[in-house]
């Protein structure tokens, strides 16, 4: 058996010098962590890319795991870490399974971690111009962060190993290869495909992304999320496949769809869970259409507030093409909003309700359960910021407040 690596603790000047840092760091906003996100999503593939719950939970984790690293160098400053095995990590392992996905997928962790001591450094040149102390600093750290990272996707690669043995074991795993099958495309006669899923695929379906945003979401109450579904559009049980540990990718039949005023009324019970609902559509064409189409809703659905709840593909379309070039999409709103893009919240709503509800304020102070006086009174407000009249502008203005609305002011 080989000898453990010996592990000796820097300096105390460097180890004060590692604490400052990492406390710098803690008491950062989020955003500070963007370029990890970026440089890690784009090497993990088009197949996780695809998929906002998979993106939502990479970023989880890339959170956890800064979070986790400097944490422990506030406590114990170059002292080893510990991997970090907690829900996010694991969920990953979970998700990267039930996608049909592999232990190669971690390799864009490597790429988050170069990132991130890129970073490192830039502030630990920042804190120190001692040649001696900057060297000691550097190299401690060094081996902490890749013995940290290599630690942890071991243990995310155990897991990965385990759940993947438990779904072969169960229905559950064929049930997403057949709909892995379909919705790729593949060349899988229907009859076969709708036996192997007790699902006629020759119907007309309606998909949707019952998903959470918590770390721990509640599976049951995802379950009743699907559930819910079937019964606001009259349907028997849905077909549910289990996408990862913080999403189901549902269809229920009917050539109507899900009554979204019941659905709405069902959900305000149930806090954590939300719907991405995509268009009602026939065949296994529409099967197909129907679930990339909720997909895209998802992606929207995750930029705005937790209280919006449930949201539809009629609802974000035009967004949903609008923002395909987001730089592009930035400029629109930039150009065609001027200082309303960054004012009150409420100044905004206003005004795209107002649009929405064809220019009537009766109609708009009815939705926002707000007086006539004060809508007038906002809508006044929001006209005065724009960099041009909105007579004639409906339509790229509601655009851009459409944009805003979903994406957040840019």
């Amino acid at each position: 058996m080989s000898e453990p690596v010996r592990w000796e603790l820097p300096s105390d000047a460097v180890r004060a010098l590692i604490r400052t840092a990492a406390e710098q760091l803690l008491a950062m906003p989020d955003d500070v962590f963007a370029e990890i996100d970026a440089v890690t999503l784009a090497d993990a593939g088009p197949a996780v890319t695809a998929d906002p719950g998979l993106v939502a939970a990479i970023r989880r984790a890339n959170r956890a795991n800064l979070r986790h690293w400097l944490g422990a160098n506030v406590h114990d400053p170059g002292a080893p870490v510990a991997p970090n095995l907690g829900p996010e990590t694991f969920g990953i392992a979970r998700d990267l399974v039930r996608r049909g996905l592999d232990q190669n997928s971690l390799d864009a962790y490597r790429t988050g971690q170069n990132a991130a001591w890129r970073g490192w450094m830039a502030l630990a040149f920042s804190l120190t111009s001692d040649p001696v102390e900057l060297a000691e600093l550097l190299d401690v750290t060094a081996r902490s962060i890749f013995a940290f990272v290599d630690g942890t996707i071991g243990g995310i690669a155990a897991e990965v190993e385990r759940e993947r043995q438990h779904l072969t074991r169960g229905t559950q795993a064929e049930r997403l290869e057949v709909v892995t099958l379909v919705l790729g495309g593949a060349p899988i006669a229907v009859e076969r495909a709708s036996l192997r899923l007790g699902y006629d695929l020759t119907r007309t379906h309606t998909a949707a992304i019952v998903f959470s945003d918590a770390v721990q979401p509640d599976q049951v109450a995802l379950e009743a999320g699907a559930e819910l579904l079937a019964r606001a559009a009259g349907a028997r049980r849905p077909l549910t496949v289990v996408a990862g540990a913080s999403a189901l990718w549902t269809w229920i039949e009917g050539a109507t769809g899900p009554d979204v005023a019941v659905l709405r009324a069902g959900m305000a019970g149930s806090a954590q869970t939300r719907v991405a609902l995509g268009p009602t559509l026939p065949g296994i064409d529409g099967f197909r259409r129907s679930h990339l189409d909720a997909l895209a809703t998802q992606r929207l659905l995750q930029r705005v507030s937790e209280e919006v709840q449930l949201a539809t593909y009629d609802e974000v379309q035009v967004v949903a093409l609008a923002t395909h070039d987001e730089q592009r999409a930035d400029e629109l709103v930039r150009r065609t909003l001027g200082p309303l893009a960054s004012a009150p919240v409420e100044l905004r709503e206003t005004l795209r309700t107002y649009l929405r509800e064809d220019s009537n304020a009766t109609r708009t102070a009815r939705v926002l359960f707000a007086h006539r006086n004060t809508v007038l009174g906002r809508l006044a407000r929001a006209e005065a910021l724009l960099p041009a009249p909105l007579a004639g502008r409906s339509l790229q203005v509601g655009l851009a407040l459409e944009i805003t609305h979903w994406l957040g002011p840019r």
